[in-house]
């Protein structure tokens, strides 16, 4: 269970910043351990690329005359 948060373990309420008078605390909620430092990101790690060629591609221009000429459409 998270614990309970209040206006009073603000960042900005402990150093005098806050102007909001909330009975709860706001979406700009810091802890005020945090110091306003932003939490850590991941890495970004780019992937080795494992494929030399593409899995699928358009037809060739000779392809797509063959696919599309009257000879092939009567059948």
């Amino acid at each position: 269970m998270l614990p309970k948060v209040s206006c009073d373990d603000c960042y900005f309420r402990r150093n005098l910043l806050c102007a909001l008078d909330l009975a709860e605390p706001c979406a700009t909620f810091r802890p005020h351990q945090a110091e306003l430092k932003p939490p850590p990101q991941l890495r970004f790690v780019f992937r080795q690329e494992r494929r030399a060629r593409a899995a699928w591609s358009f037809p060739s221009a000779q392809e797509q005359a063959a696919l599309h000429s009257p000879a092939s459409l009567v059948r």
